[in-house]
């Protein structure tokens, strides 16, 4: 429940300081007519209905499991974390090109310059502090891992989609105050074009990271390997198994996982041993890790196992090449 509470409030601090940021950015932008001011506009209403769709998929992920979702809603999600990368890509990145390209093909002169200064300011104190609390959170789960291996290996969206989204927005403030002031010094009004243009790359380049991220947990990723080592560990103690040969894990949202044991019962065992030998290891299991929904045990020996696990990868490899 922590964690839950922690990933809300990462979420609702991202969406208060967007939707602030939006309105005076587009006050700004039209009393200045500076391109870039209004494609940091759109890029900050982008982001408040990505942190309103994030909250709806949590939402939706708590929902207990049901007869048509045996195994939870988890994956909404991961679903509306992609929906989410594809507004980044499609509006925020879309309009700031378009806007920028427009600008370039007919720059103005821009007036009331301080306001926009202001506003870049403001919001960059907003974005600063919610940037700082996505990355406090995004470090206490990451742990030893590097940065990039701990995104590629989360199984919880929110932190990492606001993390980005805000680093996205700093960025593109600095790109903004760049293109404007650049602009009224140089007196060269098609600097605020580029500008327009270089935010629309960087949200393109956030919307493409996001968007793979979110494929690979909607299609299904394993679950972290300690998952499938704690599983092996609590067989490997039963009396009753011979032998643990693997485990085989799915990420069914960031706090369910569904995994399949593979392991060889003693001989000996009735059938009633073999269910409640079962049953302790589903027991253990749920004990040592609360995010298992679902222990399936496939009685195979080990040799099965290899030869099976062998063949999968020789089919993955013959697919890559």
């Amino acid at each position: 429940m922590a964690r839950h509470s922690k990933s809300r409030l990462v979420v609702y601090v991202a969406l208060t300081g967007n939707l602030l940021i939006a309105l005076s950015k587009f006050i700004a932008a039209a009393l200045s007519g500076s391109s870039a001011m209004w494609s940091e506009g759109v890029h900050s209403t982008v982001d408040t209905i990505n942190e309103v769709l994030l909250l709806h998929g949590m939402n939706r992920a708590t929902t207990p499991p049901d007869r048509a979702h045996p195994f939870g809603h988890g994956r909404e999600l991961y679903f509306w974390s992609f929906v989410v990368a594809v507004l980044v890509l499609a509006l925020g990145a879309g309009v700031s090109c378009i806007e920028g390209i427009l600008e370039l093909r007919h720059p103005t002169p821009h007036t009331d310059l301080w306001l926009n200064y202001i506003i870049l300011a403001v919001a960059t104190v907003f974005e600063g502090t919610s940037w700082v609390i996505a990355l406090r959170e995004f470090r206490a789960r990451k742990g030893k891992l590097g940065y990039f291996q701990a995104f590629r290996e989360s199984k919880d969206p929110t932190t990492f989609t606001v993390l980005l989204e805000d680093s996205a927005a700093l960025l593109g403030l600095l790109i903004a105050f760049i293109g404007i002031y650049g602009g009224s010094v140089l007196h060269a009004p098609w600097m605020d074009g580029a500008a327009s243009v270089g935010i629309a790359l960087v949200l393109a380049t956030a919307a493409l990271l996001l968007a793979r991220e979110s494929k690979g947990l909607l299609l299904g990723e394993p679950a972290h390997p300690r998952v499938g080592e704690t599983i092996l560990a609590i067989a490997r103690k039963d009396s009753g198994v011979r032998s643990a040969n693997g485990v085989l894990t799915m990420q069914m949202g960031p706090h369910q996982v569904v995994a399949m044991l593979s392991a060889e019962f003693e001989d000996a065992l009735t059938t009633p041993e073999v269910e409640a030998c079962v049953n302790r290891m589903e027991r253990g299991a749920r004990e040592a890790d609360s995010s298992i929904v679902a222990l399936f045990v496939k009685p195979q020996t080990e040799e099965t196992w290899r030869a099976r696990r062998k063949a999968l990868e020789e089919e993955g490899n013959a697919a890559l090449s």
